[in-house]
C-alpha cells in the first residue's frame, strides 16, 4: 500500500505525520521524501545517505548545420523552451520538461538531446525505515522529473509513505501519482481551511480516497472540523497543540519517541486510514 502525506500549504506538519507514521508502523516500510526542493525528513531519522545517484533529464541541442528554422519545434513546445522568430531557434533548459517532442517533430532531425543534470536521489536506512530523498539543484524548477525518480526506486511489496511537497501544483500531483491513499493534513485556522479546500478539490479531481489529519488543535476555530463534515470527509487523527511536541520537534525528534503518550494516537492513525482505505474502495 502506498500512502501519500499531503496539504494545501507548507508547515502544516507534513513530515512530522510521515515520519511518525513509518516509525510506527513497526515492520518495513519505504518513506519517501518528495518535497525535493526542501527534503527534511532525515533531520528526524538522524540518517546520513548511504547512496547518492545524480539524477538528469534530455534537453534538447540544435545542429544548425541541419536546421532550417521553420519553427516547428517551437509551435510543439507547451512549455515555451523553446523559441523560433525565423532564425535558429533559442533553447531555455530551465522551461523544459524533457519530453523530447521537439526532436521528434523536427523535419530535418536537426534537434539532438543532451543530459542536464538537475538534482540527486539519496538513500539511507533506520531500523526499520528505509529513506529515500531528492535534493533538487540550487536553480532548477523542474521538480517533477525528480520526483518520479525517486519514486522509481518504490520497492514491490513493502509498505511506503510518500512525504509530499506543499501546495496543489505539479510537483504534488506527480508525487499523488499511482498512490492508494492520501492524507491531507491541515490545522485549525482560516488559512488551514482555505488551503485544506484547495487540496480537498485536488484530491476528487484525481480521484483518490482520502482522509484528514489536524494538527495544532485546540487554536483557532471549529471551521475545519465543520467543513469535514459537511463535505464527508474523515477525520483522521487530531495532534494536540502541546508546546513539548513543539519543542521535540526543534531538537529533530520523533513524537512517539519524545511523547510516548502520544504512540496510541499515531498507531490510531494507522487502523483509522487502512479502514477507510478499504471502506472508500470497496
Amino acid at each position: 500500500m502506498i500512502i501519500t502525506v499531503a496539504s494545501g500549504k507548507g508547515g502544516t506538519g507534513k513530515t512530522t505525520v510521515s515520519v511518525n507514521l513509518a516509525h510506527m508502523l513497526g515492520s518495513k516500510v519505504q518513506l519517501l521524501d518528495c518535497d525535493v526542493e526542501e527534503p527534511n525528513a532525515h533531520l528526524f531519522l538522524q540518517s546520513e545517505p548511504k547512496e547518492q545517484t545524480v539524477v538528469t533529464i534530455p534537453v534538447p541541442q540544435i545542429n544548425e548545420g541541419l536546421c532550417e528554422c521553420c519553427g516547428e519545434c517551437a509551435k510543439f513546445c507547451e512549455y515555451h523552451a523553446i523559441v523560433s522568430f525565423g532564425t535558429t531557434p533559442l533553447i531555455f533548459p530551465e522551461m523544459c520538461h524533457g519530453c523530447g517532442g521537439c526532436s521528434i517533430v523536427c523535419p530535418k532531425k536537426a534537434i539532438g538531446e543532451i543530459d542536464k543534470r538537475i538534482g540527486t536521489v539519496e538513500t539511507s536506512e533506520v531500523e526499520n525505515i528505509l529513506l529515500v530523498q531528492g535534493r533538487l539543484d540550487i536553480g532548477m524548477a523542474m521538480a517533477p522529473p525528480l520526483i518520479r525518480a525517486v519514486k522509481n526506486r518504490l520497492q514491490q511489496g513493502l509498505p511506503a509513505i510518500l512525504d509530499a511537497p506543499p501546495g496543489t501544483s505539479c510537483p504534488v500531483i506527480a508525487t499523488l501519482q499511482d498512490t492508494d491513499f492520501a492524507i491531507l493534513v491541515t490545522e485549525p485556522t482560516p488559512f488551514g481551511l482555505n488551503d485544506l479546500k484547495l487540496a480537498v478539490a485536488m484530491m476528487q479531481e484525481i480521484d483518490i480516497p482520502f482522509g484528514v489529519v489536524v494538527n495544532r488543535f485546540g487554536v483557532g476555530d471549529n471551521r475545519v472540523h465543520e467543513f469535514c463534515k459537511e463535505q464527508q470527509i474523515p477525520v483522521l487523527l487530531e495532534i494536540p497543540d502541546d508546546r513539548r511536541i513543539a519543542e521535540a520537534y526543534s531538537r529533530g525528534e520523533l513524537i512517539v519517541d519524545a511523547l510516548p503518550e502520544y504512540r496510541e494516537l499515531f498507531q490510531g492513525l494507522i487502523e483509522k486510514t487502512m479502514h477507510q482505505f478499504n471502506t472508500q474502495t470497496a
